[in-house]
């Protein structure tokens, strides 16, 4: 068992017609969870998993995913602003390449520049505390990047 690790074009015809998809952001200390409706058109945020080790993380995730239904992942891949990837993209890809031993479900990567901070900015703008941005901005992110990849989906779907 070994699940395909793929750039969303690359996916796109390979996913069921319908099915949601776990998106994850991935930090050195959590990993913010959101996940979708079947029709893969409204990315929501799930829990932030504080992240321990690689194997009770993961089994975390998947059981997140047996319980939703999922029939991918997406996983938020942080490029630096010229491109290039860093240490933090080589840790992604390397938390993919591991994962996709344990599940079938096709690993999706996104760039997510700037999604943290675009969360944060929506969060101080609903004047959420920063005691409270702090609890739930991992989740919101995974949402944010999961959301983008649903609306590269649709766009791809429909061209």
């Amino acid at each position: 068992m070994s699940a395909p690790i793929l750039r969303i074009e690359e996916a796109a015809g390979q996913l069921p017609p319908r099915g949601g998809l776990l998106g994850l952001d991935l930090g050195t200390k959590t990993i913010g969870i959101a996940s979708c409706d079947p029709d893969r058109r409204l990315a929501a945020a799930v829990e932030t998993i504080a992240r321990k080790q690689f194997t009770p993380d993961a089994a975390r995730v998947l059981k997140l995913a047996g319980e939703r239904g999922a029939v991918g992942f997406v996983l938020g891949l942080p490029v630096n602003m010229d491109g290039s990837e860093g240490p933090r993209a080589q840790s992604t890809r390397a938390f993919a390449r591991n994962f996709a031993k344990l599940t079938e479900l096709p690993i999706m990567l996104w760039d997510e520049r700037l999604s943290t901070a675009a969360v944060e900015r929506d969060l101080i703008g609903a004047d959420v505390s920063r005691a409270k941005r702090a609890a739930v901005v991992d989740q919101h992110a995974a949402a944010f990047i999961l959301q983008g990849a649903l609306d590269r989906l649709r766009f791809l779907a429909s061209a």
